[in-house]
């Protein structure tokens, strides 16, 4: 029996078992495996103890719903369809810090090593227990809540400072007053850190899908906040012809 089929089992197994206790938890999970069995037996289990959750069955949807920001932790396997499930979680980690489980049958060392290096939280080989499942979901978010409730999240470009935690953004001491949208355009180019950002990235946080031919909006978007940093002479956003856009330190002059 295969690793596949041993798992999709031992699921199957714990469904039959009396019902686990309620958690008291009210976690909303978004789990990224392409094996749709396996993702319609896990849903009757997560349902038995009280988690939201929700499936995708490749990477590329994946990324984009796990950048929604609707969901408080993702259970992402390594091997996935239109996108490795290594990259999805380096793409990811790019752009948000939200918890997330490697949930794979690779189970070599290096795979473990590679998948927390990249910025998993937790790393559990299939096939699993699904109570071992749900004990770890319930101490990466012990640990996540803690962090986040003791260090807010806080991005710098220079002078510049983005608090992700409360969405504000100043340089030095002066407030910047930015729309939503705004924000997460220079949240994006902040954690960046000098790298240029694609336009299908930007699209991607903003409309959860790649760029289209044509559109516009994202350009008007980042003209807004263009006008707004420089009208203060503050840090400048670079336009990369063909590429995307990157975010210089400093004030313009400097």
């Amino acid at each position: 029996m295969n690793q596949c089929a041993i798992l999709i089992n031992t699921v199957n197994q714990a469904l039959r078992e009396p019902n686990p206790m309620e958690t008291g938890e009210n976690f909303r999970v978004l789990v990224v495996d392409d094996d749709v069995e396996l993702c319609r037996m896990m849903k009757e289990y997560f349902a038995r103890v009280g988690y939201q959750v929700e499936f995708t069955h490749d990477g590329r949807s994946g990324l984009s719903r796990a950048l929604s920001g609707i969901y408080d932790l993702v259970i992402l396997d390594g091997m996935l369809p239109a996108l490795d499930g290594l990259e999805v979680l380096r793409q990811l980690r790019r752009r948000s810090s939200l918890p997330v489980i490697m949930l794979t049958a690779r189970t070599h060392g290096r795979d473990r090593v590679a998948g927390l290096d990249s910025g998993a939280d937790d790393y559990l080989p299939k096939p699993f227990l699904p109570e071992e499942l749900f004990a770890r979901i319930r101490a990466v978010m012990r640990r996540w809540k803690g962090s986040s409730l003791s260090q807010p999240e806080v991005y710098r470009s220079g002078a510049l400072a983005l608090n992700a935690t409360v969405q504000s953004v100043q340089y030095g001491d002066e407030p910047l007053d930015l729309t939503g949208t705004e924000f997460q355009i220079l949240e994006l180019l902040v954690r960046a850190q000098g790298r240029t950002v694609s336009r299908d990235e930007i699209s991607t946080v903003l409309y959860q899908r790649e760029s289209r031919p044509f559109e516009r909006s994202v350009d008007v978007h980042m003209s807004h906040l263009r006008k707004k940093l420089e009208s203060k002479g503050l840090a400048q956003i670079v336009t990369v012809r063909g590429v995307g856009y990157t975010l210089s330190e400093g004030k313009i002059g400097q």
